[in-house]
């Protein structure tokens, strides 16, 4: 798959090095294109920082970076997904997420139309989001430094007051959570990428949860645990949790839920869906005996309208994740060295 247009672009409808140079192509750059998609009273200045009003609690800071191949894929692209990320970072964190910054690292030769309808995304998502993009930073590097586009954000946020989260209040008996189906998004920039048509709709699952997991808060259930399973899948979360809290965790394979894609997708490719990245999902953990309230709160939103208890903390030693089948066998989740599925986020 190529972004690049079928007959070869005039040299001014590509980024030049010129562009990154801060002279007059640069300032040309962020008054035609960057500051109309982001304009807002902290941005528009364009100073060399935002100055923003005091936050009114615990201030919660994020920083990714998105190398997304692809850039865009069904139901998204690098813009939106950067952009839900970091959203979704500082929601983990029990944040209001509050503002962004944004940084683009192009490569010589993207065509402009491609770095703006990016741009355009970025600015639909926050907008979507309630945050504003304050300040940010666009660099140009030779052809071939990087692969088209790079997106890096920071993110800024308020932490709510009364929320505790951490690996430490998980205790055995603990129940495990998950917003949605899962492996959306690996599997949707997969068949992109490759242009491989699975059998079943696909669909990129990318979207900001600040809403979904904040009416969890809002009805009261206290949450112990929060996580977004990106790189790694549900598997790394919930191997970084085992050995952060010396706990083990037991998984229900026939609990965990797939959309039809993703289970046609992983069983063709050999591919196990608890190791494939989303990007519009959550790993919840929760005190047993608030299974109902959780699931209730959750499937109101459309979200997460699939949300699923898919396990149970217990006090295994030494601390491991094992599955157990749909006949009773259990076997544990091993923690490879890498990802079945590169560059996905």
């Amino acid at each position: 798959m190529t972004l690049d247009c079928p007959v070869p672009m005039p040299e001014g409808d590509r980024v030049l090095l010129a562009h990154g140079e801060g002279l007059r192509l640069t300032r040309g750059l962020i008054r035609d294109l960057l500051l109309p998609a982001f304009d807002n009273r902290f941005l528009r200045p364009l100073a060399d920082a935002a100055v923003l009003p005091p936050i009114d609690g615990e201030p919660v800071m994020t920083t990714d970076t998105y190398v997304v191949t692809p850039l865009f894929f069904p139901g998204g692209d690098i813009g939106s997904l950067a952009v839900h990320g970091t959203v979704n970072d500082l929601t983990a964190c029990g944040a209001v997420p509050l503002y962004l910054s944004v940084a683009l690292i192009l490569e010589e030769g993207l065509p402009l139309p491609t770095l703006r309808r990016v741009v355009e995304s970025v600015a639909v998502a926050a907008a979507g989001c309630g945050v504003c993009v304050v300040t940010g930073d666009t660099k140009v590097v030779p052809r071939g430094a990087v692969d088209q586009l790079f997106v890096s954000v920071t993110g800024l946020g308020r932490r709510r007051g009364r929320v505790r989260l951490g690996s430490e209040r998980v205790r055995p008996g603990d129940r495990v959570v998950v917003t949605g189906t899962l492996g959306d998004h690996g599997v949707a920039v997969l068949s992109a990428r490759e242009q491989l048509d699975f059998a079943g709709a696909l669909r990129n699952d990318s979207a900001a949860l600040h809403a979904l997991v904040g009416g969890l808060w809002d009805t009261g259930i206290d949450v112990h645990f929060l996580r977004d399973p990106t790189r790694g899948g549900v598997a790394a979360v919930l191997h970084e949790l085992t050995e952060a809290a010396a706990v083990s965790v037991e998984i229900e394979s026939a609990a965990v839920p797939l959309s039809d894609g993703v289970r046609g997708a992983s069983e063709l490719l050999g591919l196990d869906p608890l190791f494939i990245a989303n990007e519009g999902k959550m790993v919840v953990v929760i005190a047993p005996g608030d299974e109902v309230p959780t699931l209730e709160c959750l499937r109101r939103h459309p979200l997460g309208r699939d949300a699923a208890v898919i396990g149970t903390v217990t006090a295994g030693r030494p601390p491991e994740v094992r599955v157990r089948s749909a006949l009773g066998a259990l076997r544990a989740l091993d923690d490879p060295r890498g990802a079945p599925l590169p560059r996905i986020c």
